[in-house]
C-alpha cells in the first residue's frame, strides 16, 4: 500500500512536467554506530537505501543531491546507479543556513521536467522542505528515517507536498 501512496505521489507532483520541477526529499538511512564523525550505514541503513531505490524506480530521477558525508552519499546510491547518474554533493561548507540555501538554489535552477533526490540530514530536511515553499509536517526527529517528501516546484511559488512513509518503519522515539 505505501509504495502505491508513493507512486501516486510521484506521478501526481509529475503530472505537469512542463510546468514543475519534482523533489523527493529524504533523510540518509541509518548510520552506524562506529564512534566516527562520517560513518557509513549500518546494514538496516543499506537496506533502507536499497529500498529507496526501489521506491523510485519508476521515477524517472534526473538529478541527485547528497552532503559530503558517508551517509548520504550511501543511501543515494543504489537510486543514483538505477538510473545512471552521479550525486552532486552540496558543501556544508558556512553552515546549515547556507547550505539549505545552495540546495534550493541548485533545485529552483533545474529544468522544469527535473525530479531530483535530495538526501539530507534530520537538521537540514525540514529546512530544505520549507525553502523550496512547503509547509508542515514540521521538524525531523533525530530517530526518524522514513520520511519521504515529494515536492512538486510550481512557477507561482506554491509547492505542493505529498509526505509519505517507505521502507521499514522508523522506531518511534
Amino acid at each position: 500500500m505505501r509504495a502505491l501512496i508513493i507512486a501516486l505521489a510521484l506521478s501526481a507532483a509529475a503530472a505537469p512536467a512542463a510546468l514543475a520541477q519534482t523533489v523527493v526529499l529524504v533523510r540518509h538511512a541509518e548510520k552506524a554506530n562506529d564512534g566516527s564523525s562520517n560513518p557509513p550505514l549500518a546494514a538496516e541503513g543499506a537496506a533502507r537505501a536499497a529500498e529507496l531505490a526501489r521506491t523510485l524506480a519508476d521515477a524517472d530521477l534526473t538529478h541527485v543531491f547528497v552532503t559530503p558525508l558517508r551517509r548520504t552519499q550511501d543511501t543515494a546510491r543504489p537510486a543514483a546507479e538505477a538510473h545512471a547518474l552521479t550525486p552532486e554533493a552540496v558543501p556544508l561548507d558556512g553552515g546549515v543556513e547556507a547550505h539549505v540555501r545552495a540546495v534550493a538554489d541548485k533545485v529552483r535552477a533545474l529544468p522544469t521536467d527535473a525530479v531530483a533526490l535530495v538526501v539530507g540530514h534530520s537538521n537540514t530536511v525540514p529546512l530544505i522542505a520549507r525553502a523550496l515553499g512547503q509547509t508542515g509536517p514540521g521538524e525531523m526527529k533525530d530517530c526518524e528515517y522514513d520520511r519521504l517528501t515529494v515536492i512538486s516546484l510550481e512557477g507561482d511559488g506554491d509547492s505542493p507536498a505529498v509526505v509519505s512513509r517507505y521502507g521499514e518503519p522508523s522506531p518511534r522515539c
